[in-house]
């Protein structure tokens, strides 16, 4: 599909003609299509999507093996280094970075790589996860996460390490409780039953068990070959941190307007007092509730009475499962003190530049302040100012509006950032609040910036 430039309007009117034909064909078909009909028509399209898609990844990013030396995430495995999103032609950062944002819209000079990145295949949308993930889920419990009709699309050198560590607030002395296994259904009364209270063990229960999803269920226009019994709070959020599984937003129409999410990291959810990306819920009760009855499947009542939604009792299983979350730590941070801060005696010159930046010049402290780096609102980062609205694969690239901070601390472990995945590295979102915020950082203070959020 050629991108193309629309107004806000004409791309409106499309987009909801779009949808109207689309709900009609695909009301249409399943009326007709049986499963095994629906499986071959949709496994016949899948090349065509999967190669639309790595085309335009591979047109945005540079996605090679550079691991940072001597980086790692808190188990291990390498942290990928250097900018990835790729330039348009003839123009340097420093050249952008002194343009105005109507300039660099005028002139059409907005990296492809900070446009919001689509679903794998934005069309259809749904939960997708990481191989690693699918794999060890099956080895363990037998239940297959595999969508026939589309696969993941980052590498996994780019995605977070898997099985991540769990950090306990209350049981900081045991360091990672998860014993480098990945905690499911048929491991998490053994792993953790000396060290939680009988309804905390009763909270990670239920969220290691799985339950009816869009894609993932007994239906015949589900995307599993097998019928299904669902897919658990812990598959995305694998060891109450993130596998980087992805999706589309449930609560924006029509389709093409759909975010696509960036798994969150479930650490830290005792300091925040907000919870999705826009929803701004007030309680990881309320979150975890609206999740399984309506993220599930995509806000849509019907298709969760007909999918076979489970309905959470709020006073004895979705309290629990918060009980549980408010226990997950962020990972240690030696070189930081009680306050959050850089203890000056273990950073290096380039980390205590790089927050001297962050709380000065670089303005990153004003949303993300000290000790948990978040300061619990939400934000318009206003990015449209850079770009005309365009169709890329399926998704309008236009307004994003407020976006939650989320905290920094652990950020190493989180890889790709933002609220849809699109910066694969923190140069990379070193290079983008660069533009966004017009701050003119030279190449040291950018590189300043990057060690010090690696030392959080």
């Amino acid at each position: 599909m050629k991108h193309r430039t629309l107004s806000i309007h004409g791309t409106l009117a499309i987009g909801l003609a779009i949808s109207f034909v689309a709900a009609l064909s695909t009301g249409a078909q399943a009326a007709e299509e049986d499963f095994a009909a629906l499986v071959k028509r949709l496994q016949a399209e899948k090349p065509e999507f999967a190669a639309r898609h790595q085309k335009l990844l591979a047109e945005r990013y540079d996605l090679s093996d550079r691991p940072a030396q001597g980086v790692t995430m808190s188990r291990g495995k390498p942290v990928q280094e250097g900018v990835r999103v790729k330039l348009p032609k003839g123009v340097t950062w420093d050249q952008l970075a002194a343009m105005s944002p109507e300039a660099i819209k005028s002139k059409n000079l907005w990296p492809a790589g900070f446009y919001p990145l689509p679903h794998p295949h934005h069309e259809a949308g749904g939960m997708v996860f990481p191989q690693p993930l699918i794999d060890e889920t099956k080895r363990q419990t037998d239940r297959d996460l595999t969508r026939f009709d589309l696969d993941y699309d980052l590498p996994q050198h780019v995605l977070p390490e898997f099985p991540a560590p769990i950090y306990l607030t209350t049981r900081p002395d045991l360091g990672d409780v998860s014993k480098g296994q990945l905690v499911t259904l048929n491991n998490y009364y053994e792993l953790f039953k000396g060290f939680l209270n009988p309804k905390q063990l009763e909270g990670l229960r239920l969220l290691v068990s799985p339950f009816p999803q869009a894609q993932f269920n007994a239906t015949e226009d589900r995307r599993s070959l097998k019928a299904h019994i669902g897919v658990a709070c812990f598959d995305c959020h694998a060891n109450g941190h993130t596998d980087a599984a992805t999706h589309t937003v449930g609560d924006i129409r029509p389709n093409e307007h759909r975010h696509r999410i960036d798994t969150p990291s479930l650490r830290g959810v005792n300091i925040q007092r907000l919870f999705g990306s826009q929803r701004a819920m007030k309680s990881v009760e309320d979150f975890t509730e609206f999740e399984q009855r309506a993220a599930y499947f995509d806000g849509d009542p019907e298709q969760a009475t007909r999918k076979g939604v489970n309905i959470l009792e709020r006073g004895s299983q979705v309290h629990f499962m918060a009980e549980f979350q408010a226990l997950l730590d962020f990972p240690p941070a030696p070189k930081l003190n009680i306050m959050g801060k850089l203890d000056p005696a273990k950073a290096t010159k380039s980390e205590l530049r790089g927050q001297e930046l962050f709380f000065g010049k670089a303005q990153c402290g004003v949303c993300h302040p000290a000790p948990y780096y978040t300061d619990n609102l939400m934000h318009n980062l206003r990015v449209e100012r850079f770009f005309k609205p365009k169709m890329i694969n399926g998704r309008i690239a236009s307004a994003d509006g407020p976006i939650k901070t989320f905290p920094l601390r652990g950020i190493k472990d989180s890889a790709p950032y933002l609220h849809d995945d699109r910066l694969i590295t923190l140069e990379d979102t070193v290079e983008f609040f660069n533009l966004i915020q017009e701050l003119k950082l030279n190449p040291q203070e950018k590189a300043d910036l990057v060690a010090f959020m690696r030392a959080l």
